[in-house]
């Protein structure tokens, strides 16, 4: 699959989460078969660049290409400057955000909440594939409520403008992420463009992938939520999807070290007393994927008051959960 002059080396890919897609879960990801992963969600609004928040979600360093800054706004002009502002930083696709659902966002009028206004909606696109020479995304939901269901306009109103491939969540903004996704407006969107469009929604494994696959006709899939704890399912997906068989499985030691590895990564990146309260977010997921979240384990990690003191406890209960593997070998 091609987005502008980019490959991406799997149709595979990490969807942006506000407080999750950070440059190490990227960079992780990525290195575990995810064809592509974008930034989290930054403001169009550049007079909240100089929060650490930002500054850090405007860090690219080390990353591999493509690298994805998606931007969220309501304003056309706003948006423009700040796709220009991140291209200079070394941005290579910026991806617009018009699927988040969330309160604080909609009631700016950004995100889905872009969805009613057709009109502006072309006006932000329009102005941006102008203000920049690299390829814009777009991320969107299937509509405002199930009675709004108009994801194919949106599309046909993406291509229009040249928008280089759409992700689409099978959930309205009404929806949030209750129930289940529905696939047929994803369907419906792919039969009515031809650019790449990405399926995203309640997909946790190879073959729940290859059957939106089959059913949209989608180009690609987007994973979000399963990732939480499992950054390798991009490495199965890919597997189930390439080879029409499931890949190996990690040996638990492997495991261990990719876990070791991503909580140095995001002790690096933050510092010692950011780092230790980010990692606790990650490592409550890798727990509640592997160890059953026991108890006495979970205190300990969450207790953890220094990166020291949360890497050898870390270390301590997985090289206890390989040895319990090896004994039962």
């Amino acid at each position: 699959m091609r987005i502008g002059p980019w490959t991406l080396p799997s149709p595979v890919v990490l969807a942006p989460m506000a407080g999750v897609t950070d440059r190490p879960f990227r960079i992780l990801c990525r290195s575990l078969g995810a064809g592509l992963a974008a930034s989290e969600m930054l403001t169009a609004d550049t007079r909240l660049w100089t929060s650490s928040k930002s500054r850090l979600r405007m860090n690219h360093e080390g990353e591999p290409e493509p690298r994805v800054v998606q931007l969220a706004g309501a304003d056309p002009q706003a948006l423009a400057e700040a796709a220009r502002l991140n291209v200079a930083l070394g941005a290579q696709i910026i991806d617009l955000n018009m699927g988040c659902p969330a309160k604080k966002v909609c009631g700016s009028l950004c995100g889905s909440a872009l969805l009613r206004d057709e009109p502006l909606v072309a006006r932000i696109l329009e102005t941006v594939v102008r203000a920049v020479a690299v390829p814009v995304t777009l991320k969107i939901r299937t509509g405002w409520d199930r009675e709004h269901v108009n994801g194919v306009e949106i599309a046909r109103i993406a291509e229009r403008c040249g928008i280089a491939a759409l992700a689409v969540h099978g959930r309205t903004r009404a929806d949030f992420y209750a129930g289940t996704a529905e696939y047929a407006t994803i369907r419906d969107i792919k039969a009515r463009v031809s650019i790449p469009v990405f399926a995203n929604g309640d997909i946790g494994d190879g073959k729940k992938a290859r059957e939106v696959l089959d059913f949209t006709g989608a180009d690609g899939v987007m994973i979000g939520r399963a990732s939480h704890g499992r950054p390798w399912i991009f490495r199965a997906v890919n597997a189930d999807l390439h080879g029409g068989f499931a890949t190996p499985a990690l040996l638990r030691s492997e495991v261990r070290d990719i876990i070791l590895a991503h909580l140095d990564s995001v002790y690096c990146f933050y510092g010692e007393e950011t780092g230790v309260r980010i990692a606790r977010k990650h490592l409550g997921w890798y727990c509640g994927q592997l160890l059953g979240e026991p108890a006495a384990v979970r205190r300990d990690l969450m207790g953890a008051l220094s990166t020291a003191a949360q890497f050898a406890q870390t270390l301590k209960a997985f090289d206890a959960w390989v040895g319990e593997a090896a004994l039962a070998a």
